[in-house]
């Protein structure tokens, strides 16, 4: 017996050795079994991929300088924010507000906008000793847009709604930003400006009681009247000693040039005031309007406002409000024209291959672990019957 029990083991490791032969008549067995299983699993992924396959609809847009490579990458920072305030504050309808989470998130938008660059990676290498080929690398010749849905109509709409996000979301980030430009104008130029008017109207008092001074001193000497070519600064310490008609004209040159740059000032200030209303007009209408079109629209007409409120004399004011419109209209056209769309949308399934594939693989793997799960278990039946 002890003879007996010493064998065991080493018969038992043999029987749970899987050798070469036994591989092949399994095969030879089952093979049948792993084709069919294979087959049904490839015709179920065919099925799915009919009924639950999704379309994919890719929407061109054609970059006429609307975006270059630095504001596309603010845009992609900039616009999933957008889209998540957008939701939060209900400026989205019930139809749209998946399409919105989804691009509420930074990675939607390096994987559904790609964009198209004048130069690729292989063109760069080739070319690289051609001169100007550094920045046409980098320029954007366009944005490709795409969306998934179930329905191929579906899946066009989608891609518009993107789009339209796209376009109306990058105008109203470029108009927050000129907005915020101009508040900080008015701010830092404000009380800098006040100064500088302050500090030239006392330069005029002294610079007017030294040219008084001067004038007495003509009458005391008329005859010093000799006049000079020399270039004459009033300030310096050895003017006093020039002619005092010399020093006459210094002193009214420079009382000329501090009454022009005091007018400027004043120019600049009545400026300031113009911008202060178009801001005050613009604050409200900012307020809830995230469509940058519509806002341009809206901007352009209290633009307008402002210009039927100014005298027609006032060219200065006009002049300055005629600027303001310029940059909105600017932005404008830089979006719906720079960035226009190439051709009509187009949807089709895609991933058939890469579906069939994925149920024949998954069927045959489980049709294996099967047939070896039933041949396991035959195996303990029969060596506990032994």
């Amino acid at each position: 017996m002890n003879l007996d029990s010493s064998q065991n083991p080493s018969s038992q490791e043999e029987s749970s050795e899987i050798s070469l032969l036994d591989i092949v008549n399994f095969l030879q067995t089952a093979w049948k079994k792993l084709l069919l299983a294979a087959i049904a699993g490839a015709i179920l992924g065919l099925v799915g991929w009919f009924f639950a396959g999704k379309y994919q609809a890719e929407l061109v847009l054609d970059n006429n300088g609307g975006i270059s490579l630095v504001s596309w990458r603010a845009l992609q920072n900039s616009l999933p924010n957008l889209a998540d305030q957008m939701i939060e504050e209900g400026k989205v309808s019930e139809a749209n507000v998946s399409t919105y989470r989804q691009m509420s998130d930074e990675a939607w938008w390096k994987k559904n906008v790609m964009p198209t660059y004048a130069m690729t990676k292989a063109d760069s290498k080739d070319l690289a000793s051609a001169a100007g080929l550094e920045s046409a690398g980098t320029s954007i010749l366009g944005l490709t847009v795409t969306a998934t849905a179930l329905s191929r109509e579906l899946a066009i709409e989608r891609s518009r709604v993107e789009a339209d996000f796209l376009l109306k979301g990058a105008t109203y980030l470029a108009i927050r930003v000129m907005i915020n430009t101009m508040q900080a104008q008015v701010i830092s130029a404000d009380t800098d400006l006040t100064k500088k008017i302050n500090d030239t109207q006392i330069e005029l008092q002294y610079q007017a009681k030294r040219l008084a001074n001067l004038e007495v001193l003509l009458k005391r000497f008329p005859n010093d009247q000799k006049v000079t070519s020399q270039v004459v600064d009033p300030k310096d310490s050895g003017a006093k000693y020039l002619p005092i008609s010399t020093q006459i004209i210094a002193a009214n040159t420079e009382i000329n040039a501090n009454k022009e740059v005091l007018e400027r000032l004043s120019d600049r200030a009545q400026q300031l005031v113009i911008l202060k209303a178009f801001l005050a007009k613009a604050a409200p209408l900012m307020q809830g309007n995230f469509d940058g079109l519509d806002l341009t629209q809206k901007l352009l007409e209290a633009q307008g406002e402002l210009y039927s409120q100014t005298k027609p004399d006032d060219l200065k004011s006009l002049a300055y409000l005629d600027g303001l419109r310029s940059q909105f209209l600017e932005n404008q056209v830089r979006f719906t024209k720079g960035l226009i769309e190439n051709t009509a949308p187009t949807a089709s399934k895609k991933g058939m291959i890469k579906t069939v594939l994925g149920g024949l693989f998954g069927a045959f793997v489980l049709m294996l672990l099967v047939l070896l799960g039933q041949r396991m278990w035959a195996g303990i039946k029969s060596e506990s019957a032994m």
